[in-house]
């Protein structure tokens, strides 16, 4: 299973994140996962948010670039080594993570991940043969 994932091209100049943020705001979109990237020319945010669709469609009224993109998200055990193991499993399976980064806050001893894999459907299964749950959008609260 995997949540969508919105990347928001931005220029490299102040006020950019605060602009995103508060369009999403005022418009009732609640962010569950934000992480930012830069490069000397222009970022990537992305962001995990409960309304995908409703985000996107927002934003691009408003003039921003952005793709969507499906991810993984994965339980992690909140604990010295959970994502030391998941990792060893992922690497040991030859699969290559393009990126990664957590969800805010954590549940049932729990952290979440968002890995951005090429093939989220072998990484789901792969996770699921070691006993590691993924996270759906539902339990994150997407609709």
């Amino acid at each position: 299973m995997t949540i969508p994932q919105i990347s928001v091209f931005l220029e490299n100049k102040a006020g950019q994140l605060a602009d995103i943020t508060g369009i999403l705001s005022e418009n009732h979109v609640n962010m569950r996962a934000i992480s930012i990237a830069e490069t000397s020319d222009y970022g990537i945010l992305r962001l995990i948010v409960d309304d995908a669709s409703k985000a996107s469609s927002i934003l691009l009224e408003q003039g921003f670039i952005l793709t969507m993109t499906p991810v993984v998200g994965v339980a992690v055990s909140d604990t010295p080594g959970g994502l030391s193991k998941v990792l060893s499993i992922i690497s040991r399976a030859e699969i290559d993570v393009e990126y990664m980064y957590s969800v805010f806050g954590q549940k049932d001893g729990q952290a979440c991940m968002i890995f951005r894999v090429a093939d989220t459907d072998r990484l789901t299964e792969l996770l699921d043969e070691n006993g590691i749950g993924t996270i759906t959008g539902e339990t994150l609260g997407i609709h």
